[in-house]
């Protein structure tokens, strides 16, 4: 089949899936619905269509795109239209995660597979509501067991809903850690001298040092008796 052939196949398959399908999902569907054909379609040319179909939504005068979400391909409506689609769902697209959830669905997106006891040790604070309303919005699962703790605790990742919230299509996608604390990283602030005065700290310094040098001078020439009218006094009055 050609590959313009292949194309309203695709969309008919991302169209009615209730969950994200991969080109190896979409591949296999396809030659299944076509298993006469003689000439089964590959890999390859499914990736080349679904290229196609990215670019062709993607323009202006479609108010949906083609994008890799969940682990696969959907047809998600466009940021510009979230205001108006919200109106036909209500609340559910203005909750959001309170501080709590989002900070143990963030320790458990970078940690995976990681215990509660862990979780809770990375916050300092107990974390059993936090984990336990991640588990409602199925933005967590529990993924088994850790078989060498005391007690075997269970072990929570992140699900394909996750993706879906946060619209990426792989952990990998998420921000690197370093790339976040490199953002957040705030230059020192330089405090010079000459900030609050008028004159040259420098210049200070050296008049300073120039006076504390004649005050010197004099000292010493006090302590040897040079040129001081006390002595001469003294000498008359010895006389």
């Amino acid at each position: 089949m050609e590959i313009s052939e292949i194309i309203p196949h695709i969309e008919a398959l991302i169209f009615a899936s209730d969950k994200a399908l991969n080109a190896n999902d979409i591949t296999e569907l396809i030659n299944n619905a076509f298993g006469f054909l003689e000439e089964r379609i590959t890999l390859d040319q499914v990736e080349s269509a679904l290229n196609g179909i990215q670019e062709k939504y993607a323009t202006e005068f479609y108010p949906f795109e083609l994008k890799q979400s969940g682990g696969g391909w959907q047809f998600l409506t466009k940021p510009t239209f979230h205001t108006t689609i919200a109106q036909l769902n209500g609340d559910k697209f203005l909750k959001r995660l309170s501080n709590a959830a989002l900070e143990s669905l963030a320790i458990i997106a970078y940690k995976q597979p990681i215990t509660k006891g862990e979780v809770e040790a990375i916050r300092g604070v107990n974390s059993d509501y936090s984990i336990q309303k991640l588990l409602e919005k199925e933005l967590i699962v529990i993924s088994g067991r850790n078989e060498l703790l005391p007690g075997k605790p269970l072990v929570y990742s992140t699900s394909k809903n996750f993706m879906d919230y946060f619209g990426i299509n792989s952990t990998d996608d998420l921000p690197k850690i370093k790339e976040v604390l490199a953002e957040q990283i705030v230059e020192a602030t330089v405090i010079k001298p000459e900030d609050f005065t008028d004159h040259s700290v420098l210049d200070e310094v050296a008049n300073a040092t120039d006076k504390g040098e004649e005050e010197e001078e004099d000292a010493n020439a006090s302590d040897k008796g040079e040129d001081l009218p006390g002595n001469d006094l003294s000498e008359e009055q010895d006389a």
